[in-house]
């Protein structure tokens, strides 16, 4: 069984025995999905939408967070799970340590008394006023939000459009890491305590020491657009195009999915359907699930590529995420069935 998430919720795909083919179930109606997560500290999975932050802790039954902004980009927790981090559009940062166990009542959704704080110091950042482009109503998002492994005073924010920022003092104040970075950041994941791997617009970034540095790592490949990341064991996968969403569904797009091993190179991973963007990444008993622009959801085993099954994919095109997550990726909370 796979959570993923889309353009109108959450689904739910479970395989029907031996057969390939997989039933997708609606679990939560919303807007677009942006992240979907779960956190050591914290029981439940974590639904970042456009309509809300919204919590499930058996995956039927979903609470709405009330976090201050309703457009939700991405959520994270600290180890110990007292502290939740929420990133909206407008880009700003919030904080509660009143999460709780919530309040599920039912079989609806329930809004429960969260108190959330903004995190003033976000706002502060020099470059702040420059997170603006005319095709994103001249606002930003924080697309991307993680507390660093190995210190839990560590918050990092990836900003769609205004780069990556670090703040040291869990969340107080924020210094800016996106010198040698495209500012454009579409995923940042975080592979080990102070490495990360930003996947851009403009190219894959990779910085081993907190953001202060970065080296990009697709100069030899012509897929310069990166959607989603995602790291398994030693190897960290990208996803890219050619181009921004808008173009996908063009004879052109030339998608592409690559691993990267820690070297200078990127090693081309054949996908299983050569004209489907992969929007989101998770890991399955240790092998590679992926999730596409078109609804798609594959798994890798050693031998080939497993089709998983089929998601609903109602909205726009330009603008597509598709979260994906299993019992197996350390952000997840439920069984396989």
């Amino acid at each position: 069984m796979l959570l993923i998430g889309s353009d109108d919720g959450v689904y739910r795909v479970d395989k029907s025995g031996e057969s390939a083919t997989a039933k997708a179930t609606k679990l939560l109606d919303t807007g677009r999905v942006k992240r979907l997560r779960r956190f050591e500290g914290i029981e439940g999975v974590f639904t970042a939408t456009t309509t809300g932050l919204y919590r499930s802790v058996d995956g039927e039954r979903w609470t709405e967070l009330g976090v201050p902004q309703e457009k939700v980009y991405s959520v994270a927790a600290d180890l110990s799970g007292e502290r939740l981090y929420a990133g909206t559009r407008p880009a700003r940062v919030y904080v509660t340590e009143s999460i709780g166990a919530g309040s599920i009542d039912g079989e609806e959704t329930t809004a429960v008394n969260v108190e959330w704080r903004e995190l003033d110091g976000f706002q502060e950042l020099p470059s702040r006023d420059e997170w603006r482009l005319p095709r994103h109503d001249d606002l930003a998002q924080v697309r991307d939000l993680h507390v660093d492994p190995g210190t839990s005073k560590r918050v990092v924010a990836g900003v769609e459009v205004g780069g990556v920022h670090v703040s040291e003092d869990g969340g107080r104040s924020w210094d800016e890491r996106s010198y040698g970075v495209d500012d454009d950041v579409h995923e940042l994941r975080v592979v080990d305590p102070g490495e990360y791997v930003a996947a851009t617009g403009h190219g894959l970034y990779h910085t081993s020491d907190a953001g202060r540095t970065w080296r990009r790592l697709d100069r030899s490949v012509t897929q310069s657009y990166f959607r989603a990341v995602f790291s398994i064991d030693d190897t960290v996968y990208a996803s890219g195009a050619l181009s921004n969403s808008s173009t996908w569904d063009d004879d052109d797009a030339d998608p592409a999915l690559f691993a990267y091993h820690g070297d200078d190179s990127l090693e081309a991973v054949a996908l299983p359907r050569e004209d489907e963007t992969v929007t989101g990444m998770t890991a399955v008993e240790g092998d590679l699930a992926v999730a596409t622009h078109r609804g798609s959801l594959f798994v890798r085993t050693a031998s080939d590529w497993e089709d998983a099954g089929t998601f609903s994919v109602p909205g726009e095109l330009t603008g597509r995420y598709t979260p994906v997550t299993s019992d197996s990726d350390r952000d997840a909370w439920f069984e396989i069935g």
